[in-house]
């Protein structure tokens, strides 16, 4: 007797989706935003930025907050439940960069870093798995490249942004058997308003872009879409034998 396993989601894979997207108001979340919406999914986003993204249809729905509180956090998945129906995918792409040397770090700003870029994503776990669709679904996080290679000055955002990997390991291990799939997606240097905003306060701005890109196998940054695709890859049901992987997007940074 052949078995099949459930379709994820428990719709056809053409079916429309129902789709929370965290740090969606700008830079890597908004190209992810995008491209689920071209897919035809249903969407619910969040992010920091108190006006919703430009590209906001009319049948979406944007709650700005701050995801290291987790009133609101249990308040987005209600929300999102309330307006979409269960959760077939939850796409993770919020964080905080944030730059300092060992012994130059206040242990209060070591702990933003580390519940922005780590126990928020955690919470957003906790809130959403009831909250997904029975029959399973897809949970996406994003970590980064130097979640996988350490950096001088980083010390703690490599060590948040690892410690999201491991998070994402163990829970596509403990949900497995509900079906719901965890991946992480560890994008390189992408071209968002936060790097270009960067790269403006160096002393020669188009020297300081033109190292850090030599530092890239692939000789260039990332476009936002390119990632956006990736990340699409891993929520959607074409990935659907693929839980607990890292996808790296840096362009071989981290091959070597």
């Amino acid at each position: 007797m052949t078995t099949h396993p459930p379709t994820e989601g428990g719709t056809a894979a053409t079916a429309r989706r129902n789709v929370l997207i965290t740090g969606a108001s700008s830079g890597i979340g908004e190209a992810v935003a995008e491209r689920f919406r071209s897919d035809g999914s249903r969407l619910f986003l969040t992010g920091r930025r108190a006006d919703p993204p430009a590209a906001l249809r009319p049948d979406e729905r944007y709650l700005a907050g701050d995801l290291c509180d987790e009133a609101f956090v249990e308040r987005l998945v209600s929300e999102a439940v309330s307006e979409l129906g269960p959760l077939d995918a939850v796409i993770a792409c919020h964080g905080l960069q944030a730059s300092g040397g060992i012994t130059e770090m206040p242990l209060a700003e070591a702990s933003r870093v580390l519940d922005a870029n780590l126990l928020s994503v955690y919470a957003v776990i906790k809130h959403a798995v009831p909250a997904m669709r029975e029959g399973g679904g897809a949970i996406v996080l994003v970590s980064s490249r130097l979640g996988l290679a350490g950096m001088p000055h980083e010390v703690l955002y490599n060590a948040a942004k690892g410690g999201l990997i491991m998070l994402g390991k163990g829970a596509a291990l403990e949900l497995a058997p509900q079906n719901i799939r965890v991946n992480i997606a560890a994008p390189g240097l992408t071209e968002t308003p936060f790097i270009e905003a960067g790269f403006r306060r160096a002393a020669d701005p188009e020297a300081h872009r033109a190292a850090r890109a030599a530092t890239i196998p692939l000789g260039r940054m990332a476009r936002a879409e390119e990632v956006a695709e990736a990340i699409h890859f891993l929520g959607s049901p074409a990935a659907s034998y693929i839980t607990g992987a890292v996808l790296p997007i840096d362009g071989g940074y981290t091959a070597a």
